[in-house]
Protein backbone atom coordinates (compact mmCIF):
# COMPACT_ATOMS: atom_id res chain seq x y z
CA UNK A 1 0.00 0.00 0.00
CA UNK A 2 1.32 3.42 -1.00
CA UNK A 3 0.75 6.18 1.58
CA UNK A 4 1.68 9.75 0.69
CA UNK A 5 1.79 12.94 2.73
CA UNK A 6 1.85 16.11 0.64
CA UNK A 7 3.12 19.22 2.42
CA UNK A 8 3.19 22.78 1.28
CA UNK A 9 2.46 26.25 2.59
CA UNK A 10 -0.75 28.06 1.63
CA UNK A 11 -0.56 28.92 -2.07
CA UNK A 12 2.02 26.25 -2.92
CA UNK A 13 -0.40 24.38 -5.20
CA UNK A 14 -1.04 21.52 -2.79
CA UNK A 15 -4.77 21.30 -3.60
CA UNK A 16 -4.18 21.27 -7.35
CA UNK A 17 -1.35 18.73 -7.14
CA UNK A 18 -3.32 16.49 -4.72
CA UNK A 19 -6.15 16.32 -7.26
CA UNK A 20 -3.70 15.44 -10.05
CA UNK A 21 -2.03 12.72 -7.94
CA UNK A 22 -5.37 11.21 -6.85
CA UNK A 23 -6.57 10.99 -10.44
CA UNK A 24 -3.31 9.66 -11.90
CA UNK A 25 -2.58 7.03 -9.24
CA UNK A 26 -6.13 6.17 -8.15
CA UNK A 27 -5.45 6.79 -4.46
CA UNK A 28 -7.98 7.55 -1.73
CA UNK A 29 -7.98 11.12 -0.43
CA UNK A 30 -7.92 11.50 3.35
CA UNK A 31 -8.68 15.12 4.17
CA UNK A 32 -9.12 15.56 7.90
CA UNK A 33 -11.41 18.56 7.31
CA UNK A 34 -13.68 16.49 5.04
CA UNK A 35 -13.59 13.55 7.46
CA UNK A 36 -14.63 15.75 10.37
CA UNK A 37 -17.52 17.28 8.42
CA UNK A 38 -18.67 13.85 7.19
CA UNK A 39 -18.55 12.18 10.63
CA UNK A 40 -20.42 15.12 12.21
CA UNK A 41 -23.06 15.08 9.44
CA UNK A 42 -23.58 11.31 9.81
CA UNK A 43 -23.68 11.70 13.62
CA UNK A 44 -21.27 8.80 14.15
CA UNK A 45 -19.91 8.36 17.69
CA UNK A 46 -16.65 10.03 16.58
CA UNK A 47 -18.63 12.82 14.88
CA UNK A 48 -20.66 13.48 18.03
CA UNK A 49 -17.42 13.59 20.05
CA UNK A 50 -15.79 15.95 17.52
CA UNK A 51 -18.80 18.26 17.47
CA UNK A 52 -18.50 18.86 21.25
CA UNK A 53 -15.06 20.40 20.65
CA UNK A 54 -15.97 22.20 17.42
CA UNK A 55 -19.03 23.84 19.03
CA UNK A 56 -16.73 25.34 21.66
CA UNK A 57 -14.31 26.60 19.00
CA UNK A 58 -11.67 24.10 20.15
CA UNK A 59 -9.43 21.90 18.04
CA UNK A 60 -10.60 18.31 17.81
CA UNK A 61 -8.18 16.12 19.83
CA UNK A 62 -5.68 14.03 17.89
CA UNK A 63 -7.17 10.74 19.21
CA UNK A 64 -10.55 11.59 17.65
CA UNK A 65 -8.98 12.54 14.30
CA UNK A 66 -6.83 9.38 14.33
CA UNK A 67 -10.01 7.37 14.99
CA UNK A 68 -11.62 8.92 11.91
CA UNK A 69 -8.56 8.17 9.78
CA UNK A 70 -8.60 4.59 11.04
CA UNK A 71 -12.27 4.23 10.02
CA UNK A 72 -11.57 5.68 6.56
CA UNK A 73 -8.72 3.20 6.00
CA UNK A 74 -10.92 0.29 7.19
CA UNK A 75 -13.72 1.38 4.81
CA UNK A 76 -11.32 1.03 1.84
CA UNK A 77 -9.61 -2.39 2.17
CA UNK A 78 -8.94 -2.61 -1.61
CA UNK A 79 -7.25 0.81 -1.83
CA UNK A 80 -3.93 1.14 -3.67
CA UNK A 81 -3.04 3.71 -1.06
CA UNK A 82 -3.94 7.02 0.51
CA UNK A 83 -2.91 10.63 0.23
CA UNK A 84 -3.03 12.49 3.55
CA UNK A 85 -4.17 16.10 3.31
CA UNK A 86 -4.03 18.45 6.29
CA UNK A 87 -2.59 15.78 8.57
CA UNK A 88 -0.21 15.37 10.26
CA UNK A 89 0.35 19.00 11.25
CA UNK A 90 2.43 18.36 14.37
CA UNK A 91 5.16 15.93 15.33
CA UNK A 92 2.79 14.28 17.84
CA UNK A 93 0.26 13.72 15.04
CA UNK A 94 2.98 12.23 12.81
CA UNK A 95 3.95 9.80 15.58
CA UNK A 96 0.29 8.88 16.21
CA UNK A 97 -0.28 8.32 12.48
CA UNK A 98 2.82 6.09 12.31
CA UNK A 99 1.50 3.99 15.21
CA UNK A 100 -1.93 3.65 13.59
CA UNK A 101 -0.47 2.63 10.22
CA UNK A 102 1.94 0.19 11.87
CA UNK A 103 -1.07 -1.42 13.60
CA UNK A 104 -2.63 -1.78 10.12
CA UNK A 105 0.61 -3.32 8.73
CA UNK A 106 1.49 -0.34 6.57
CA UNK A 107 3.35 2.97 6.90
CA UNK A 108 3.90 6.36 5.30
CA UNK A 109 5.80 5.59 2.10
CA UNK A 110 6.75 9.08 0.97
CA UNK A 111 6.43 12.70 2.08
CA UNK A 112 6.60 15.31 -0.67
CA UNK A 113 7.09 18.94 0.35
CA UNK A 114 6.26 21.69 -2.15
CA UNK A 115 8.81 24.45 -1.64
CA UNK A 116 7.87 27.91 -2.86
CA UNK A 117 9.45 31.26 -1.96
CA UNK A 118 7.48 33.54 0.34
CA UNK A 119 7.36 36.24 -2.38
CA UNK A 120 5.79 33.79 -4.85
CA UNK A 121 3.28 32.53 -2.25
CA UNK A 122 2.18 36.09 -1.46
CA UNK A 123 1.87 36.93 -5.16
CA UNK A 124 -0.23 33.81 -5.83
CA UNK A 125 -2.49 34.26 -2.81
CA UNK A 126 -3.07 37.99 -3.34
CA UNK A 127 -3.95 37.17 -6.96
CA UNK A 128 -6.29 34.40 -5.86
CA UNK A 129 -7.93 36.76 -3.39
CA UNK A 130 -8.58 39.32 -6.14
CA UNK A 131 -10.20 36.76 -8.43
CA UNK A 132 -12.09 34.71 -5.81
CA UNK A 133 -13.05 37.50 -3.42
CA UNK A 134 -11.72 35.52 -0.45
CA UNK A 135 -11.40 37.80 2.55
CA UNK A 136 -8.46 35.89 4.04
CA UNK A 137 -6.15 36.67 1.13
CA UNK A 138 -4.87 40.09 2.20
CA UNK A 139 -1.08 40.37 2.34
CA UNK A 140 -1.10 40.77 6.14
CA UNK A 141 -3.21 37.63 6.70
CA UNK A 142 -1.19 35.69 4.13
CA UNK A 143 2.11 36.47 5.88
CA UNK A 144 0.58 35.26 9.19
CA UNK A 145 -0.65 32.03 7.58
CA UNK A 146 2.77 31.34 6.07
CA UNK A 147 4.49 31.97 9.45
CA UNK A 148 2.00 29.65 11.17
CA UNK A 149 2.71 26.96 8.57
CA UNK A 150 6.49 27.35 8.96
CA UNK A 151 6.41 27.16 12.78
CA UNK A 152 3.97 24.23 13.03
CA UNK A 153 4.59 22.11 9.96
CA UNK A 154 8.32 22.38 9.36
CA UNK A 155 9.07 20.28 12.49
CA UNK A 156 6.87 17.53 10.96
CA UNK A 157 8.95 17.68 7.77
CA UNK A 158 12.06 17.28 9.96
CA UNK A 159 10.51 14.22 11.59
CA UNK A 160 10.00 12.54 8.20
CA UNK A 161 13.41 13.67 6.98
CA UNK A 162 14.97 11.83 9.95
CA UNK A 163 13.07 8.72 8.80
CA UNK A 164 14.40 9.09 5.23
CA UNK A 165 10.94 9.70 3.73
CA UNK A 166 11.02 13.41 2.85
CA UNK A 167 11.62 14.79 -0.65
CA UNK A 168 11.55 18.53 -1.36
CA UNK A 169 10.06 19.66 -4.66
CA UNK A 170 10.46 23.14 -6.15
CA UNK A 171 6.84 24.22 -6.43
CA UNK A 172 7.32 27.53 -8.20
CA UNK A 173 7.15 26.05 -11.72
CA UNK A 174 4.10 25.72 -13.96
CA UNK A 175 1.51 23.22 -12.65
CA UNK A 176 2.42 20.57 -15.26
CA UNK A 177 6.15 20.88 -14.59
CA UNK A 178 5.71 20.59 -10.82
CA UNK A 179 3.43 17.58 -11.33
CA UNK A 180 6.08 15.84 -13.47
CA UNK A 181 8.61 16.30 -10.64
CA UNK A 182 6.16 14.88 -8.09
CA UNK A 183 5.46 11.89 -10.36
CA UNK A 184 9.17 11.18 -10.72
CA UNK A 185 9.34 10.51 -6.96
CA UNK A 186 6.00 8.68 -6.73
CA UNK A 187 6.84 6.39 -9.67
CA UNK A 188 9.69 4.88 -7.62
CA UNK A 189 6.99 3.26 -5.44
CA UNK A 190 3.82 2.99 -7.52
CA UNK A 191 2.99 3.45 -11.20
CA UNK A 192 0.02 5.38 -12.56
CA UNK A 193 -3.27 3.45 -12.49
CA UNK A 194 -4.46 1.88 -15.74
Amino acid sequence: MFNLVLFGPPGSGKGTQSANILQTYNLIHISTGDLLRDEVARQTPLGIEARKFMDQGLLVPDEVVIGMISSKIDENPEARGFIFDGFPRTRAQAEALDKLLEFKNTSITLVLSLEVTEEELIKRLVGRGQTSGRSDDTEEVIVKRIKEYRSKTEPVAGYYKNHGKLEGIAGNHAIEETFKMLCKHINKYILPAE
